[in-house]
């Protein structure tokens, strides 16, 4: 049996590296492991289904899929982590910037691919959709086991 960990649900957080210290950058990414299993867990059933399904078009497809949502994700989450780490007042400008950029490359990209007339377009659709309701669950369900920091107002006094 292993001791519980700091960031574990129920437990309580060490003290995180501050803006500029070394290990700053993954201290703010805990939040990544549930969502990134739980959209494994999406691509090991969905991948195999969908190839006997919709055969390896269709797999090629539901994998394209969550794979988009997962980068899009890790980008967003690693961008949002190093403004923090850099300077918490980026984070609004860093997230807002790192989100358009986001949009506008995955509308071209996606045009791109649909106008090839692909025919895992749909499965890879269906497989975003399945692949965001998954990692926000995933996301909600850290978020509400996290312990909430606390502020001690009368040491302030």
């Amino acid at each position: 049996m292993t001791a519980p960990r700091a960031g574990e649900p129920g437990v309580p957080p060490m003290s995180a590296p501050r803006a500029g210290e070394p290990g700053a950058i993954r201290a703010r990414l805990p939040h990544l492991r549930l969502p990134l299993l739980a959209c494994a867990v999406l691509a090991v059933v969905g991948v195999p289904a969908a190839a006997l399904l919709r055969g390896p078009t269709g797999a090629a497809g539901v994998a394209a899929g969550i794979a988009l949502v997962i980068v899009s994700y890790l980008i967003s989450s690693l961008s949002v982590a190093w403004a923090d780490a850099v300077h918490p007042k980026l984070i609004m400008s860093v997230g807002l910037l790192t989100y358009v950029t986001k949009i506008v490359f995955l509308g071209v990209a996606l045009a791109a691919v649909a106008a090839t007339g692909w025919s895992g377009l749909p499965d890879m659709g269906v497989s975003i959709i399945a692949a965001v309701v998954v990692w926000t669950g995933a996301h909600l369900t850290w978020a509400l086991r996290s312990p909430l920091p606390t502020v001690d107002r009368s040491a302030e006094h």
